[in-house]
């Protein structure tokens, strides 16, 4: 993992980081938005601590750990990456209210033109802001885009300690199963 200075960091709040997406995939995992790390290597779920990673490969949705660097062998497995919000940030709260909104918007008209099985929320609070709707809880949701199934799951950043790995790992091997089936 390379090391950036606080002021490369800082810069990347520019960079703009490109989805991992196909037409058909069976999950398309959508992050909250890049953090810093993410828009310094253009590398979804870059920072070390996070267990998006982990998770996919501990849940079975591949065959190994794959590293951030590796993200374009996703689509190899039916799976992308996508964003809420495109803007990088420091932290989650940095981003308003609009930006969740404006971004379930395009979130919902990639989905409709990606046509996934299923979108994978990574962020139950993320998306309550951008799809209004305040008693979603981590799980599948009633809401669909098009045909595509919707699930929300825990959010991986190592901030998150309602969750532990394990528990992570087994939310996304729910959300496997049901993919598969």
């Amino acid at each position: 993992m390379p090391r950036f200075t606080p002021e490369e960091l800082e810069a990347a709040r520019d960079r703009v980081v490109p989805d991992v997406v196909a037409e058909g995939l069976h999950v398309l995992f959508c992050g909250i938005n890049p953090g810093l790390m993410t828009a310094a290597t253009g590398h979804h779920f870059a920072r070390p601590g996070n267990r998006f990673w982990p998770a996919l490969y501990r849940s079975g949705f591949t065959p190994r750990l794959l590293k951030p660097a590796e993200q374009r062998e996703l689509l190899s497995y039916g799976l992308g990456i996508t964003n809420v919000v495109a803007r990088a940030t420091a932290r989650a709260d940095e981003l308003t209210a609009e930006e969740y909104r404006e971004g379930g918007r395009l979130l919902a008209r990639k989905v409709e033109r990606l046509r996934p099985r299923w979108l994978a929320v990574v962020g139950v609070t993320a998306y309550r802001a951008a799809f209004d709707d305040r008693k979603a809880r981590v799980g599948p949701q009633a809401r669909t885009i098009g045909d595509t199934r919707v699930w929300v799951l825990p959010n991986p950043s190592g901030l998150n300690a309602h969750w532990t790995a394990e528990t992570m790992a087994e939310e996304f091997a729910r959300l496997r199963e049901a993919a598969e089936g």
